[in-house]
């Protein structure tokens, strides 16, 4: 029999998953997604160091509830000697007051309920993720990681905005995003590059949606996204920083609703925007668009901008880490970002693939321990 903690990622028009052992160096187990969910939703998964594969296309009306009952089913569908003792779910949005792995109870679910408006696109889904696993595997204790907690301790001048107290206080400041991420990253320059983990490194982890981490001695200083993850870098589909008087212009002048803009922002801006052709790098690398060629360099232009921003909050710069997806695999990417920083002469460049769902299982892990969670409840598999 192998304890296993549960990974699930439940996002706008996805779950993911992984499966690790609770042994030594958590060996992974299983992984796989329910993607595109609202288009064309198909559920993959395969059990690592076997031939144990599916690829399923599913009804147009998957929902990621449904989603998670598959994986659940696929899963046990193996007939592994399995032993699920905890499941794990990657929140984007913790607010102000979880900055550490928690243990899922009602009451932490309704505080984190009442963070869906910072959250709007993941935050529902996180939450339905874990009711079906209340549902379905009642006595497996949950906990919940946070994509905010790695940036809960910036210095004022790098969290508040210049607004009035009074907003401050209700929570209007911000709280950064990716931390999972940053968090893997961190841990990976303290193991294999503990020179540089002890200067001033900026992380930038760029995908569909992205963002430049800080990181002074270890510790996160400053980082690009705000109060939510529109703010920041221009990504995928969403516009990254704007000037706020551009809404009350739309609004208006305009004559849009703040639902539509809302849309625009978060879904039909960024590079699919700028472009007109699509959020998909690898596309606009291969298209002889010279809007494509234009979207790209804007993005390159505005990770480099903020790559110096970043460097000045922590009064220098000794090394430069790619990696998401685009940072990971999109050399020309890096390149024209490298081009534009090439004046500040950065002494180390790195790329190093993240892995937010080994860094939330040991989180997880050490969360069960320390609460004496750890096998209670614990439901075999198979």
């Amino acid at each position: 029999m192998v304890d296993t903690v549960l990974i699930l990622n439940a996002g706008s028009s996805s779950v993911k998953f992984q499966l690790f052992a609770c042994t030594e160096g958590l060996p992974r187990l299983a992984t796989g997604s329910v993607t595109n969910i609202g288009t064309g939703p198909v559920l993959k998964a395969e059990q690592d160091g076997t031939d144990s594969k599916i690829k399923v296309n599913l009804p147009p009306d998957e929902t990621q509830k449904r989603a998670v009952r598959r994986i659940l089913d696929w899963v046990e569908s193996l007939n592994a000697n399995w032993n699920i003792v905890g499941v794990a779910h990657r929140f984007v949005h913790g607010g102000p007051d979880f900055f550490k792995p928690t243990l899922l109870t009602s009451h932490v679910f309704h505080r984190l309920k009442e963070l869906i408006p910072l959250a709007l696109l993941h935050q529902p889904h996180h939450l339905a993720a874990v009711g079906v696993i209340t549902r379905t595997l009642p006595l497996v204790p949950q906990v919940a990681c946070f994509d905010t907690a790695f940036h809960a301790h910036h210095e004022e001048k790098f969290m508040n905005y210049a607004v009035p107290q009074e907003l401050t206080d209700k929570g209007v400041r911000r709280y950064g995003f990716h931390g999972l991420s940053y968090g893997w990253i961190n841990q990976v320059l303290k193991k294999e590059y503990p020179d540089l983990a002890k200067g001033r490194v900026v992380v930038a982890h760029l995908g569909n949606g992205s963002s430049l981490c800080a990181i002074k001695n270890g510790l996160g200083i400053d980082t690009t996204m705000g109060m939510t993850v529109l703010d920041g870098l221009p990504m995928g589909t969403r516009t990254g920083s704007i000037d706020p008087g551009v809404v009350f212009y739309i609004i208006r002048e305009l004559g849009m609703a703040p639902d539509e803009v809302e849309e625009i922002f978060y879904k039909k801006s960024g590079l699919k925007g700028l472009s007109g052709i699509s959020n998909d790098v690898k596309k606009l690398l291969e298209s002889d668009s010279p809007r494509a060629k234009y979207a790209l360099d804007y993005f390159a232009t505005y990770i480099a901008k903020n790559v110096a921003s970043m460097a000045v909050s922590m009064g220098g710069i000794d090394g430069l880490v790619f990696t998401g997806g685009i940072g990971e695999n999109a050399e020309p990417i890096r390149k024209a970002v490298l081009d534009y920083l090439a004046f500040m002469n950065i002494p180390r460049v790195l790329v190093i693939p993240t892995n937010e769902e080994r860094y939330m299982a040991e989180q997880a892990l050490d969360c069960l321990i320390a609460t004496g969670k750890y096998g209670y409840g614990a439901r075999k598999v198979g």
